[in-house]
């Protein structure tokens, strides 16, 4: 699984067999852990995924960046999360956005061209996907200063109520943003955790061209632990979710987890990774997929029953018919929009120039349209 010499191994509980492994670095009662929701959580993200994808091959969305085959480091680390902490995603969050409640066609506005956000970040503690690399990460801590500022602190040992989330990939770790966002959280002592999925390829620029040590040890040089998981093992990445999590809310400051897993699929619709990418290494990791080393838990367990796997069939299907038809009704912005939320107070000059879009707007459907 490594891919630099002398690489450490990532941390793992499930190995792709669907055997447990014990590791008293990750500490995870599984009595506290739902598996068959956690499976149907991968299942259910999944056909999100290929929906959209589906979506944007029919013309329906303009774009739309698969996260296929990072399932088990997206849901691991939204089902650590506690109702309060804030979350902040870049753009392919889409299985962290569905543990967090977020309606699944919400996602799909941005990528249609129908609205710049889709969703109230307060409604379920989830920002609005951030598309200029790293920026997510400066938010963020902008974020957990104000946790610190507002003194959300709950009972016993000074323990926070309350942490953030932000998740980027191995690309955002050679933008100055990011470094900016680590040197604030550890000198300002943040309850932050930064969860990086590093699936390898930034684009086509492999992780090896931007940094000779794995991810997680990035942390050292800001003073602050890194920790490196199976990001395909989706109990790995609750364990480790949880505890830096729950370190955050103690006050000790933040974490850096390195979720070493793959993108199955292309950057995005528009890129063509047979240019950059082999077959052959696309086959290694299809044998490691998240879910399907799950379910082989599950199945040789016996946690759940012979229909359980149909009637989540079901409910993907359901799913995708409620995708496809919320694509196509999902309103067409109201022209006034970028003047009417640019600033809380319209100045006398946006006043203006939104007057002068009005006229124009009423002139063109003055026109008569031509036989």
């Amino acid at each position: 699984m490594p891919d630099m010499p002398g690489e450490e191994l990532p941390l793992q509980l499930l190995d792709p067999s669907g055997a447990l492994r014990a590791d008293d670095r990750l500490p995870l009662d599984l009595s506290t852990v739902d598996l068959p929701g956690l499976y149907r959580d991968m299942v259910l993200s999944r056909r999100i995924d290929t929906e959209a994808i589906a979506l944007q091959r029919q013309g329906e969305l303009g774009l739309w960046p698969s996260m296929s085959g990072q399932e088990g480091a997206q849901v691991g680390a939204g089902r650590a999360l506690r109702e309060q902490d804030m979350t902040f995603p870049s753009y392919r969050e889409h299985a962290v956005a569905w543990c967090r409640g977020v309606e699944p066609t919400s996602l799909l506005g941005l990528f249609r061209g129908t609205t710049l956000g889709g969703w109230r970040a307060e409604d379920n503690n989830f920002n609005l996907y951030t598309l200029v690399i790293g920026a997510q990460t400066l938010h963020a801590t902008g974020y957990a200063m104000g946790i610190v500022r507002d003194n959300l602190v709950g009972n016993g040992d000074n323990a926070r109520d309350t942490a953030v989330l932000c998740f980027h990939g191995d690309g955002a770790l050679s933008e100055g943003e990011t470094n900016e966002a680590y040197v604030w959280a550890a000198t300002q002592n943040l309850p932050i955790v930064f969860f990086c999925q590093n699936n390898q390829w930034a684009i086509s620029a492999p992780y090896s061209t931007q940094s000779r040590v794995p991810a997680a040890r990035r942390a050292d040089g800001f003073g602050f632990p890194g920790v490196r998981v199976d990001g395909n093992d989706v109990l790995a990445c609750l364990a480790a979710t949880r505890q830096a999590l729950d370190a955050a809310r103690r006050g000790d400051g933040p974490t850096l987890i390195e979720a070493y897993t793959y993108r199955l699929n292309p950057h995005t619709t528009s890129d063509d990774a047979g240019r950059y990418r082999s077959p052959a290494e696309d086959e290694v990791w299809r044998e490691r997929d998240p879910i399907t080393r799950l379910r082989l838990h599950l199945e040789s367990t016996g946690a759940v029953s012979e229909t359980f796997f149909t009637d989540l069939d079901d409910d993907a299907q359901r799913l995708a018919e409620r995708m496809r038809a919320g694509c196509r009704a999902l309103p067409d912005p109201d022209p006034d929009s970028p003047f009417l939320h640019t600033y809380a107070e319209m100045p006398d000059t946006l006043r203006a120039q939104l007057a002068e879009h009005r006229d124009f707007i009423a002139s063109l459907d003055a026109q008569e349209v031509p036989a």
